[in-house]
C-alpha cells in the first residue's frame, strides 16, 4: 500500500487533483487529503466540487489504485477536482485518537501490558477502548482519569516517524492490538506515532501536534465485556 496522502500533509484540508479513473457516482483521484478511516477512527467528511457542480464525500474505498470517493446518485465526474475536507470533523477525530493513545498507554504501563482488543471514536464525541484485562479493578480504571487530565496540562508533544516493519516487529510495545496491525508501506515501512516522554506505538490515524490541543476528557463508563475485556469509555 502506498504512503498516505495525510500521513505527509496532516495540515492540508482542500487541495485539487486530477481523476484518474470515474465510475457513476464515483471518482478515483491522483491525490486525496481525505482520511479513509480504519483503526477504530472514522473517515474525514467533506465535499468535492467540479465544473458540473458539488457534492457531498458520503464514502471513501481503497484499492490497488488509490483511494475512491464516493458521491450521492450517478454523477459521472471528470477532469479537476476540488476537494475540501471538514475541518471541525477531522479536528475532532485527531483529538479523539490522541486521547485514545493516552489511555492505552495508561493501560499498557499500568495493567501488565495488556493488550487492546477493540476500539472505536464516535461522532458523538466520545470514544471506547477494550482491553484483554480478566480480573481488572472496574476503580482502578475509572482512576485513569486524573494521569490523562495530568497528560492533558503537561502539553506533551505527538510526533511520527517510519520505521522499517521488520525492525519494529522486534521491539516490544510497539504493535498494542490483539486482532488488527497498521498497513505495511510498498516501501516496507509503517508509521510509529509518538507521544514524547509516555508512547510510542504503530499507528495509520491522524492525531493532534500536543496533548494539550485536547479539551479536557472524562472517564464516563467502565463495562465488563465477557469474562477478559473491560471497555473505557472517554468523552471530551
Amino acid at each position: 500500500m502506498s504512503r498516505a496522502f495525510t500521513h505527509d500533509h496532516p495540515d492540508i484540508l482542500q487541495l485539487e487533483a486530477d481523476a484518474i479513473d470515474a465510475r457513476p457516482g464515483a471518482i478515483l483521484l491522483k491525490h486525496s487529503p481525505f482520511f479513509p478511516g480504519g483503526g477504530g477512527q472514522l473517515a474525514d467528511r467533506g465535499t468535492l466540487k467540479w465544473s458540473g457542480g458539488e457534492l457531498p464525500v458520503t464514502g471513501l474505498e481503497r484499492d490497488a489504485r488509490g483511494l475512491w470517493h464516493l458521491v450521492p446518485g450517478d454523477s459521472l465526474i471528470s477532469g479537476k477536482v476540488m476537494l475540501e475536507v471538514e475541518p471541525a470533523f477531522r479536528a475532532m477525530m485527531c483529538e479523539l485518537h490522541t486521547l485514545a493513545h493516552v489511555i492505552n498507554a495508561l493501560v499498557y504501563t499500568r495493567f501488565g501490558g495488556a493488550l487492546l482488543t477493540g476500539a472505536q471514536l464516535n461522532a458523538d464525541g466520545t470514544f471506547r477502548v477494550d482491553f484483554d484485562l480478566p480480573g481488572a479493578d472496574n476503580e482502578a480504571l475509572r482512576a485513569l482519569e486524573a494521569p490523562l487530565t495530568d497528560i492533558i496540562r503537561q502539553d506533551l508533544a505527538v510526533s511520527a516517524a517510519l520505521m522499517p516493519h521488520a525492525e519494529a516487529q522486534a521491539i516490544p510495545g510497539l504493535f498494542r492490538s490483539k486482532a488488527v496491525a497498521p498497513p505495511v508501506g510498498e516501501d516496507g515501512l509503517v508509521r510509529i506515532v509518538e507521544i514524547l516522554g509516555l508512547d510510542r506505538q504503530a499507528c495509520g490515524g491522524t492525531h493532534l501536534m500536543s496533548t494539550g490541543q485536547s479539551r479536557p476528557a472524562r472517564i464516563v463508563k467502565i463495562d465488563n465485556k465477557g469474562r477478559q475485556n473491560r471497555r473505557i469509555k472517554v468523552a471530551i
